[in-house]
């Protein structure tokens, strides 16, 4: 069953175009991700009336997948973490999802 990892962000004004790089389907957080067989992809989704304001969605195969890249590579997971950091003013983990089906 596929797992959806979704967060919220909210960018410091001066870095909408560095975090848009950073974090979309191109960026460092998405080539990292790229080396696990099990990752499916990244969406990056701005909002539209509150410049600045973003969700993230990464796919996964499973949950467990998602887990087990967390344990297999923490430094990698946390060196990233922190050289993105100043772009932020927020970063909430809203969870991880199951997509329902019909």
């Amino acid at each position: 069953m596929s797992c959806e990892i979704v967060r919220a962000f909210t960018v410091l004004p001066s870095q909408i175009e560095t975090f848009e790089s950073t974090y979309g389907p191109e960026g460092p957080w998405a080539r990292l991700y790229r080396n696990v067989r099990d990752y499916r992809g990244t969406r990056l989704i701005a909002d539209m009336a509150k410049r600045g304001d973003y969700i993230a969605i990464d796919e996964w195969s499973s949950h467990e997948a998602w887990l087990a890249f967390q344990n297999d590579h923490p430094d990698a997971f946390a060196a990233l973490d922190a050289a993105c950091s100043p772009l932020l003013q927020t970063m909430t983990f809203i969870g991880a999802f199951r997509v329902v089906s019909p």
